[in-house]
């Protein structure tokens, strides 16, 4: 069946109403049905099913609108192919396959079984084995219980160089197939070794929760390094994948924020404290290709940063690709002569929330989950964070001091797309530097003509002051 065909036959046989119910609690409204909208906060009912002739959607607060197809992208964070892929399934409705992808997918699939062994067979060994002591030792000291043991599939990988190559050729997986799962490596003179020894494991899964590849946290102070990735794979590319996201998404949509750590133990005891709209990197800066998996659920993103992170350069890099990334809307400008160009309006709200000196969001939450949220809840705006900072980062008694600030800051406050906040922001920045703010206008708007080039023409035009 081709996928035209088959789109409206899985429309046919699930209704809207009984998809969305799943999900949403429904009440009549005459021929249609209301309910609170899934997306975004309210206490009298807006979001409407029209059963009826479209089979559609729509919510009269924050207009989200669409059918079935456009209802799981939004609830779930799927692309088009993929939520066709889940509603088939569920509608027992065969999709034409893609000439050409078979053997690809069924070598996916036969890898995406390897690591499920692998990862069942590291959780048994942290459950049960006497060697895993140590490793069950390391996981209480750092909070973490029962749940999050199992939350997580948690593991332990035996120190030995041979424990899980030889448990899964058992299982008759071959030694092309572990290599390609990253799972072992190959020796230079013949012959392979298991990648992971002697360290708790932390299964990396997809949104969907498929395992796609491992992390592993040294138990000993001589083995370097600390942490270890599984290598990129068919089905593994860290800067694809955000840890726990998988298990925080409908949290992220409740909540309508998520809340960015540096490491797998602060997502795991933020989750398993209840707090669920966390996610982690994995050990790099969050990417472009991170940031598209939670435009889907959120436009509100604070990065929670220690102390020392949280003024230093590369958070201040990290923060300027989230906001290049994420979704922006063209504003005509006009004057008094009429329209000047357009501006481009951040549609997100970019913040840095800082944690105490020397803390990591780990300890914070086990000591306290309000801490935790007044912390988040403290989260300054990016541009509001860094001028904060500016008086300890730079000496402001010199004029080198003072430019330096300034030049810091321009391509900051140029990325803001609303000219007043923009304005305001100069003015500021004028204040804690102390200079004449048609300097800081003069370098702010050197830093966005950079931008332009760089990003081949999104602009950020300046009202004529003329």
């Amino acid at each position: 069946m081709d996928n035209a065909s088959a789109i409206a036959e899985i429309k046919s046989k699930l209704p809207i109403v009984d998809l969305i119910q799943q999900r949403v609690p429904l009440q009549k409204s005459g021929r249609n049905y209301k309910g609170l909208c899934p997306f975004h906060s309210e206490k009298t009912p807006s979001f409407y099913i029209f059963p009826d002739g479209s089979g559609s959607y729509h919510c009269f607060g924050c207009k989200e609108s669409g059918d079935i197809f456009n209802f799981v992208m939004k609830t779930q964070g799927l692309d088009f192919g993929e939520a066709l892929k889940e509603l088939a399934v569920r509608a027992g409705v065969q999709l034409e396959r893609q000439l050409g992808n078979s053997e690809e997918d069924q070598r996916k699939e036969r890898l995406r079984q390897l690591n499920q062994a692998a990862a069942d067979y590291f959780h048994e060994l942290l459950l049960r084995s006497p060697l895993a002591e140590k490793a069950r030792a390391y996981a209480k000291e750092r909070g973490v219980d029962a749940n999050g043991t199992l939350m997580f599939r948690l593991g332990y990988a035996l120190d030995s160089w041979d424990a899980l190559l030889n448990y899964l050729r058992e299982r008759e997986y071959t030694n092309e197939e572990l290599l390609a799962a990253g799972l072992v490596i190959e020796r230079e003179g013949g012959g392979m070794y298991d990648r992971f020894r002697n360290r708790l494991i932390f299964p990396i899964r997809d949104q969907k929760g498929s395992i796609i590849g491992f992390g592993g946290r040294a138990l000993d102070k001589e083995t370097m390094p600390k942490y270890m990735n599984s290598p990129q794979t068919a089905l593994f590319d860290k800067s694809t994948v955000l840890f726990a996201l998988d298990l925080a998404r409908d949290s992220i949509r409740k909540a309508g924020e998520v809340v960015i750590v540096e490491g797998y133990m602060d997502a795991l005891i933020a989750h398993q404290r209840g707090v669920n709209n966390v996610v982690a990197g994995l050990g790099t800066a969050v990417g472009e290709k991170q940031i598209a998996l939670l435009k889907k659920l959120t436009s509100n993103i604070t990065l929670a940063l220690d102390a020392d992170a949280a003024g230093d350069m590369a958070a201040l890099r990290e923060a300027e690709l989230l906001r290049q990334s994420m979704d922006h809307i063209a504003i005509p400008v006009y004057n008094a002569r009429g329209l000047l160009g357009y501006e481009y309006k951040l549609q997100a709200s970019i913040k840095i929330a800082t944690l105490p000196k020397g803390e990591d969001p780990d300890n914070v939450i086990r000591r306290s989950v309000d801490e935790w949220r007044a912390i988040i809840a403290k989260a300054l705006p990016v541009v509001e964070h860094y001028l904060s900072l500016l008086p300890n980062k730079h000496d402001l008694a010199n004029p080198r001091g003072k430019r330096e600030a300034v030049e810091q800051m321009a391509p900051l406050i140029a990325s803001v797309g609303d000219a007043v906040e923009r304005a305001a922001y100069m003015q500021r920045l004028a204040t804690v530097v102390q200079v004449d703010v048609a300097s800081v206008r003069q370098t702010v708007e050197a830093a966005a003509r950079a931008s332009v080039k760089r990003t081949g023409g999104r602009e950020v035009v300046t009202l004529d002051r003329g």
